[in-house]
Formats: structure tokens, sequence, C-alpha cells
């Protein structure tokens, strides 16, 4: 279905560009892909599907979508509703507790994980492949081409780092001897079976992938639902992922709202669900599923410049860019700066408001934010602005010059000072701890969630691609990444006490106890 549809688009856009424009951009598009980037706008929509029982399927409600850049129709998806979410319970459902593989069980699924992950990583390491989804990621979550590459690349580095013997080497068992000859308890890595997956718009590719492949390498079934404004990528993905021989059966996807996703959970029961996204949501999933639940939820990430005045163009340039990259829209992004007062007449304010203003929407360094609006921004600021003593020190202003709809915000990357004697006054922290999904950061002078930088160097969005992240200090704190992360997240301990004899001699029946 998903070919003649393609052949449908592609005859269309012959129609309207040329062939020989068309030719082009279709012979850079991967022989997986239903969509080209280049060609989704209004005059050509795309189409986004859902996956279950082992077959790409429609539905009876079309969601469009508007184009963040010029709110233009440009992509309509197929938003399941709450009287279609039977084939997706049934399937949730029909999978056993103990999961499609586990260490007794299926053992060579392992291995076969371990080979997709190797074809998966090969494939989106070509650069047609990269391209495809980089630019797939800007249409839908703006941000620079160097950002969405990066993306790209952390998600083929992530596949590589399971390639052959890796996913088995994610079960490896223990065993302790026993009291007597042929007793003893074995530990083992067990799959929870059904399980849901739920992650949000700001890394279309990177955060639902991952997270899924943990799932499915420790054995489990997932069903899937990203955020349905960026859905289209993971919908790439997985046809990605078939292309290189993932079972059809094994990952369901689902679009809806959450009304839907939320009955589909309580109706389906999957023994586990990785949620990442605000932290009201979080909390309410955690009382709908009774704790069955792994968060990643929201971050207000803070960063502390001690007395000792250094490298004062580099310390500007992370702030800039830990701040103001992906227009804010990062769970790691720069919050709130911390600045002892020896940087005072260090010049790092004028500096990075310089690094501020190079950021323009031509190139994405600066673009829509698909949270908060514009005009939540202007209230937000404007509150601080009340504290005695705060001041706008650069930004502050909606972008100009644009066409990004008005459901989305656009604004100039902004910080805002606020005294550090102020903050903790009556009504004072709250407001200036509320986090701001955008390029907004306050800094508090005179004077992270659970993964800590540290270090002249230390960067929150610029740490290695295979470090662990994710909340401390919650016992449903989820990490994303490593292989730590995925034994905590998608397996629990399962314990095995083999007693297999021999009797002792001259055994006797004992008296009753």
């Amino acid at each position: 279905m998903s070919l003649i549809l393609s052949r449908r688009r592609l005859a269309a856009a012959v129609r309207r560009s040329g062939p020989a424009a068309l030719a082009s951009r279709w012979l850079h598009t991967p022989p997986f892909a239903t969509v080209s980037p280049q060609e989704i706008s209004g005059s050509s929509p795309a189409e986004v599907q859902n996956f279950v029982q082992g077959s790409w399927t429609t539905s009876g409600n079309w969601n469009w979508l508007v184009d963040p850049l010029n709110g233009e129709k440009f992509i309509k998806v197929a938003e399941v509703q709450e009287a279609e979410i039977k084939p997706f319970v049934e399937s949730l459902s029909n999978c056993p507790k103990h999961g499609l593989h586990n260490p007794l069980k299926a053992p060579e699924r392992y291995l076969m994980y371990g080979d997709i992950s190797a074809k998966a990583a090969n494939m989106l390491g070509q650069p047609v492949v990269s391209d495809f989804f980089a630019k797939l990621i800007q249409r839908v979550s703006p941000k620079s081409y160097q950002q969405a590459l990066a993306e790209v690349q952390v998600s083929q580095k992530f596949l590589e780092n399971f390639c052959g013997d890796q996913v088995r080497f994610l079960a490896r068992s223990f065993a302790v001897p026993g009291n007597h000859l042929g007793q003893s308890s074995n530990g083992y890595r067990w799959p929870y079976g059904p399980v849901a997956i739920i992650t949000p718009f700001n890394f279309p590719l990177e955060i639902p992938l991952l997270q899924l492949m943990g799932a499915l390498y420790m054995g489990n079934k997932p069903v899937l639902k990203v955020d349905s404004k960026v859905s289209i990528v993971m919908d790439q993905m997985l046809r990605l992922l078939h292309a290189c021989g993932m079972p059809a059966e094994d990952v369901d996807f689902i679009n809806s709202d959450g009304i839907t996703m939320n009955k589909l959970l309580l109706e389906a029961n999957p023994k586990m669900t990785l949620f990442t996204g605000s932290s009201r949501i979080a909390e309410k999933l955690a009382a709908d599923l009774k704790g069955k639940i792994k968060l990643e939820d929201a971050g207000f990430d803070w960063k502390i410049l001690g007395p000792d005045v250094q490298e004062v163009d580099y310390i500007a340039w992370v702030c800039d860019q830990d701040a103001y990259a992906c227009s804010g829209q990062k769970c790691s992004a720069q919050s709130i700066l911390f600045m002892h007062k020896n940087w005072s007449s260090s010049g790092l304010l004028d500096k990075m408001k310089s690094l501020s203003e190079r950021r323009k929407l031509e190139d994405l360094t600066i673009g829509p934010v698909l949270t908060v609006t514009t005009s939540s921004m202007i209230e937000h600021m404007k509150n601080l602005l009340k504290i005695p003593g705060s001041k706008v020190l650069f930004g502050g202003e909606p972008l100009e010059n644009h066409s990004i709809p008005e459901i989305y915000g656009a604004f100039k990357p902004t910080a805002v000072f606020v005294p550090l004697s102020e903050i903790l006054k009556s009504g004072n922290f709250e407001l200036v701890t509320r986090e701001i999904f955008g390029p907004f950061q306050e800094v508090l002078g005179r004077s992270v969630n659970g993964t800590t930088y540290a270090g002249i160097r230390a960067r929150t969005t610029g740490a290695p691609q295979n470090h662990w992240f994710g909340p401390a200090g919650d016992p449903r704190g989820a990490g994303i990444g490593t292989p730590e992360a995925i034994k905590l997240v998608w397996s629990c301990h399962r314990e095995i006490i083999y007693d297999i004899g021999p009797l002792p001699k001259n055994w006797a029946l004992p008296s009753a106890t």
C-alpha cells in the first residue's frame, strides 16, 4: 500500500514540478521512504499512517498539521479515535508477560536484533539517508541543519553500539552457588512483555528510536506513540527498520490524541510505560498506571559559574549554545545561569548578547517554538520584570519578518537578569524556576536534572552521545542511551533457584516441623 501511495505522490509531483526537477529530488530519497522532505508542502501534503499487527493502516480521522514556518497545511496524520483502539489493545494483549524473547526463550532473537542494528546503522550512516532524516526533522521540528544532522548521527552511533553480540550482552545473567550440590541461584534480566513508549516533539528521531530499540533488545513488544506534530519521522524510521529485517509484528505505531492514548493504556494494561514529556502529564500517568511507569520528564537546568574567571569567549559560546540551540527546546537546555560577581566585569554578558544576535530564522539557528506561544513568553518576561532589580539583558522581543503561525512561538533569544537576593522571596522562586521550553533563560548574579555536567568544558548540550541522560532521586526515573539505561528501563530482575539434586545418601523422612 505504501509503495502505491508513493507512486501516486510521485506522479502528482511530476505534474507540478516537471520530471527533471522531481527526478533530481527523488533520486536522493532512500528506497524505503514514502515521502521527500523537499516535496512536503501545502500543495503536496504528506501522510502519516499507523502500524498495527504487522500492517500499515489509516483512520477515520485525519488531523492536519500546519507548517511551523508558514502556516500551510502540509501533513495529514491518521489519528486513531477511541472507538478504533481495539486492534492495538489486542496486539499488546497477545504478547505474553515473558516477552517475545528472554534468556530462556528464543535467544536467537538477541542475535537477530544485533544484525538489525548493524544493518540500520549502516543504512543511517549513508549520506543520502542521513541527509533525508536531517531534512525531514527540519520540516517538522525546525532547527539548524547541524543540529538535525547531529540527532541522526547520535542515533546511528547508538545502533552501531548494539551490533553483533552487544544485544545479548544486555541480558547477561549471573549465578551464585547454593548450599549443597546441584543448588544455585540464577539472576536474569527479564522483559516486561507488552510495553508502551510515549515521546515528545523536540527530538523526533533520537528519543523514540533509542527507547524503541532498547525495549526490543530486551524482548518486549512495544506500542510507540510520538507527538503527532513530528511522528512522520518515526513513520519513516520504522520503514527503514522493516527494510533491515525487523519482524513486522514486533512493534505497533499509533497516532492519537492524549485522551485516546490514555484509554489505550488503561485497556491494554502494558506492564511498563516509558513517558518522556511534561511533569504534569507524567504525574497523571503515574497515578493512572499505578506506578508501572518510568519517567523522563521536564527539566529546569542550572548552570553555575564559580569565582574563577577564565576562557570567557569559550564560556560565552557554551552558554549561548546550551540556552538557544534548537530554540531552547531541549530538556537539557540551560534555563538559569548563576554567575559569581567576579564575572560581572569579564564582558561575558556582552559576548553572550553578541552571539545570540548571530542566530537567524533563515538558517534555523533560531526558529519556531512548538509548545509555547509568543504571547506566553512575553507574559512570563513581564512577570519577571516585576521583581525589583530585574532587567532584560538582551532579546525580549518577538522575531520579525516571518510567517510562523500564531499557534507557535517566535521569540528572539532572551536573557533576563534577576537579583539573587530576590529569588527566595515569597512567590518569586516558583516564577523564576518556571520552565519555558523556548529561547529564554534567567541570569542570577552577585553571589539539572540527574545528569550533571562539570568542568571548564562542560556543556549541557555537548556531552558524548553514549552518556546516560535522565533524572535522579526518583525511583520512577528513566535513562536513555546506555546499556545501564536499557537494562533499568526495559527489563526487570528474575531469579530462578535451581536445585537438581542429587539427594543426600541415606536420606530419611524427617520429623514434622
